[in-house]
């Protein structure tokens, strides 16, 4: 085990030092771009002042005769735009095939100085962090990139289920994890071809009434692994997300699966389509009805101990640390949408 002091020392001499708290960024929606598409690429420095992380995929939904297409229109499209408060990652190919050395080694060579994260798809376990981990830190230091380059970790295998705890904590360098339901699904052996959401068959039955029919609830496939992992990254200081939601004609399925997600504590979900941009900073952006609340609690505690009657509701010690939860994300939320910030009175 590495002593507690070297925790956070560079892994290669003249490689930034790793950060000890993760920048504040605000992530609602993680919009995905296939760069090696010239029209899409083109739209990028638009698309940048919408969304609050631009990813440029090189992974999954690219061919494989355009793979060195993507890597380049990537390197491009990052040369070209000023992404300002804009996110801009990249989801590199899965460590075990062909491309992925090549992804790593020219895009940090390119544009690593405008890197913030990388998403690592597969993740089995702590040892494929370490890998990216020490090779970024070799990198960094030969091309002299000032910050850390961040590592998000997709949870998309049996195995990685399994080992979600220790791939939270593996690296200082580890930004967050997302939920990958489809290849997942398919490590699993589960029975569907949906990516995300619920599913009609998965469901629970009420007792019969009188011999009537019964009800049926429709149960969410993915509620015990999303807990999992939300709690793995909230013990190491990580953010959740949910991952994709891949039935774009169905935005009220959507929605309601990024609020589950948002409700339980993650920080945002990918998008894959433009429609579910403004669907992912609906959801994952406070209520300003909440907020109003939450700060009520906030000025009713200043020292955050204690107990207060607020609107006929008690509020204590507990209460107050939820209660700063939304309204340090309403701050964050209103540094970037002047709309929001008016409502939220910030």
């Amino acid at each position: 085990m590495k002593l507690a002091r070297n925790v956070y020392k560079p892994l290669a001499i003249g490689a930034p030092a790793p950060y000890r708290v993760l920048p504040m960024r605000l992530e609602r929606m993680i919009h995905f771009v296939p760069p090696q598409i010239e029209k899409l690429r083109a739209k990028v420095p638009e698309l940048a002042r919408k969304v609050d992380v631009v990813l440029g995929n090189l992974e999954d939904a690219i061919p494989a005769d355009a793979k060195e297409a993507a890597r380049a229109g990537l390197i491009e499209m990052a040369r070209a735009t000023e992404f300002g408060s804009t996110g801009l990652w990249t989801r590199i190919n899965a460590l075990n095939s062909p491309w992925a050395l090549d992804d790593i080694l020219e895009i940090v060579a390119a544009v690593g100085d405008k890197l913030d994260v990388i998403m690592l798809p597969k993740v089995d376990g702590p040892w494929d962090i370490h890998y990216l981990d020490q090779l970024l830190a070799q990198l960094e230091a030969k091309h002299a990139i000032r910050k850390p380059i961040l590592i998000h970790a997709i949870l998309e295998t049996a195995e990685g289920v399994k080992n979600v705890e220790a791939i939270a904590a593996s690296s200082p360098r580890m930004h967050g994890m997302s939920l990958g339901p489809a290849d997942l699904a398919a490590s699993r052996a589960m029975k569907t071809t949906r990516v995300g959401g619920g599913h009609p068959d998965y469901k629970v039955l009420a007792d019969p009434a009188d011999g009537g029919a019964r009800a049926a609830f429709q149960q969410d496939l993915w509620h015990y692994t999303l807990g999992k992992m939300v709690d793995a990254c909230a013990a190491n200081g990580v953010k959740p997300f949910y991952g994709p939601f891949g039935d774009f004609s169905d935005a009220e399925g959507c929605e309601a699966q990024f609020r589950n997600a948002f409700l339980m504590g993650c920080a945002g979900a990918w998008s894959l389509h433009p429609s579910q941009i403004a669907i992912a900073k609906r959801v994952f952006s406070p209520d300003p009805a909440e907020v109003a609340f939450a700060r009520k609690i906030l000025a009713a505690m200043p020292e955050g101990t204690g107990a207060v009657m607020i609107d006929g509701k008690m509020q204590d010690d507990a209460t107050w640390k939820q209660a700063k939860v939304m309204v340090d994300l309403a701050r964050l939320v209103a540094e970037k949408d002047p709309e929001l910030a008016a409502k939220y009175s910030l």
